[in-house]
């Protein structure tokens, strides 16, 4: 290699010096702790807030080991394939185009890096497993790995299986150098990350970054205006603050979306009609064919919801047609049909065939909030902000089991709710009455159309309405 021994030896040492000289980056304070502690620690965590670099800290550290030890080898992993691609190995190609050193060295491919001339013997890997794999199948993503100088990189650790880890954990039984470097935002109470901040911590040497805007020990990558906007926005107790401002584990008995006395409150909640007449009427349509699920007609105005229509074992023309005499009775403005797994699609064509104009919903689809998973997590979340903030539900027993067995998690900093079989299983039933409701919130609040005169209908809107004032709310 084309760089002077004594320099080597400068960079094995003092990783700054690297990433200031080979690189031409001057990295934060935190960065620099972490490669610093690098050279003392044979296991680094990182446990860190969104967007503070610690992607970018992890190329520096690989490309530090690759450069500095003879015959390396480097294995990395993240949740996904596409996580690892997206994330660590495009931040290895970036890093190495700020070098000419790296450039001339070695060789970027899209699952493996090579220094050219020892291509068989120093190199970085980029490993995952196949979806559905099982913990064998999992652990053998680094298993049988050992090297004189081995590194294991493990990003989003928070969801790495134990099994992947526990086969890092076995490269390090040999060996002269070998390490183990994680990192990841704190979104699991569980795994890898968790247990290196708590039972295992005296085993790690552990880096919190925070985004924290009153912390002088904030990464300043992490802009101090968006972290104050959704501390302001959504309180510093909210478990996406929490995770993605303050880089810390949500507390666990923050998992359960909603309590059962809140949803007793909001099943014995009376609402005046001025509370809530002025608000959009909505209906959510959740479209069960056959079986032992149903379909479930669920109205919302505003602050209101009320009785559900249920229909078990009815085609989708006799749904489509109890749906259009519901809009004609009620006089809704808006039919949310859930359009995931096909069976809303006739229930869909049939009212467009009647002249309406039905709105169809997929679950999995991307939420308009970049906070949650899904479209399904976001429809759930705000009904669960609805109901806090004084929603009015129909006093039905089923519906209160069906709001308050779900459960959230987190992936990927983002807030996922529990899967559908998963609540079903537990529920012994489908969700179908509180998926239904929930669909009522695939788009945001809005007044309902007013009439100006007879038979006037311009489609003019109650601009100055605001369906979560609290002014109008009944104790």
């Amino acid at each position: 290699m084309s760089v002077a021994i004594e320099r080597l030896k400068q960079w094995r040492e003092n990783p700054v010096q690297f990433v200031r000289q080979c690189l031409g980056i001057e990295p934060d304070d935190w960065q620099a702790e972490t490669l610093m502690e690098f050279t003392r620690n044979q296991r680094l965590a990182m446990k860190a807030a969104k967007g503070p670099g610690k992607t970018a800290v992890l190329s520096w550290l690989c490309w530090n080991f690759l450069v500095t030890r003879p015959y390396p080898k480097i294995a990395a992993t993240s949740i996904s394939w596409d996580n690892l691609a997206d994330g660590l190995w495009t931040e290895m190609a970036k890093t190495q185009s700020k070098s000419e050193l790296l450039k001339t060295e070695f060789q970027w491919t899209k699952t493996r890096i090579v220094y050219k001339k020892q291509p068989e013997q120093w190199w970085m890997s980029a490993r995952t497993w196949a979806k559905g794999a099982n913990s064998s199948q999992q652990a053998d993503t680094l298993a049988g790995l050992h090297a004189d100088y081995l590194l294991f990189v493990i990003d989003e650790a928070g969801g790495v299986p134990d099994s992947v880890m526990a086969a890092a954990e076995a490269g390090l039984s040999t060996g002269i150098e070998t390490k183990i470097v994680i990192a990841g935002n704190p979104t699991h109470l569980e795994g890898p990350l968790y247990r290196a901040a708590t039972s295992e911590r005296h085993l790690w040497y552990l880096v919190n970054i925070t985004g924290d805007p009153n912390n002088p020990k904030r990464s300043k990558r992490i802009s101090i205006q968006w972290a104050k906007d959704q501390i302001s926005k959504y309180g510093e107790t909210n478990p996406w603050v929490v995770v993605n401002v303050f880089g810390e584990f949500p507390p666990s008995s923050m998992n359960a979306l909603l309590g059962p006395d809140e949803i007793e409150r909001a099943m014995n909640k009376h609402l005046r009609e001025d509370q809530y007449d002025f608000a959009q009427k909505r209906i959510g349509v959740d479209v069960s064919r056959f079986g032992d699920d149903r379909t479930i007609l669920f109205p919302r105005q505003g602050l209101a919801s009320f009785t559900p229509v249920e229909m078990r074992n009815a085609r989708t023309n006799e749904i489509a047609a109890r749906l259009a005499q519901a809009k004609v009775k009620w006089g809704s403005e808006i039919e949310l049909i859930d359009d995931t797994g096909g069976w809303g699609a006739g229930v869909v064509d049939s009212m467009i065939q009647a002249g309406y104009s039905p709105m169809p919903i997929n679950f999995s689809g991307k939420a308009l909030d970049n906070r949650y998973f899904n479209k399904r997590s976001e429809m759930w979340f705000m009904m669960a902000e609805w109901v806090k903030r004084g929603g009015a539900l129909p006093n039905i027993p089923e519906l209160a089991r069906e709001l308050s067995v779900p459960t959230y998690t987190f992936h990927n900093g983002k807030l996922r709710l529990e899967e559908k079989e998963m609540i079903k299983e537990r529920l012994g039933f489908s969700p179908d009455m509180a998926d239904a409701l929930a669909l009522t919130f695939a788009l945001p609040e809005m007044p309902r159309r007013i009439d100006i005169g007879p038979g006037a209908n311009t489609g003019k809107l109650n601009s100055e309405y605001d369906p979560y004032d609290d002014s109008r709310l009944s104790n």
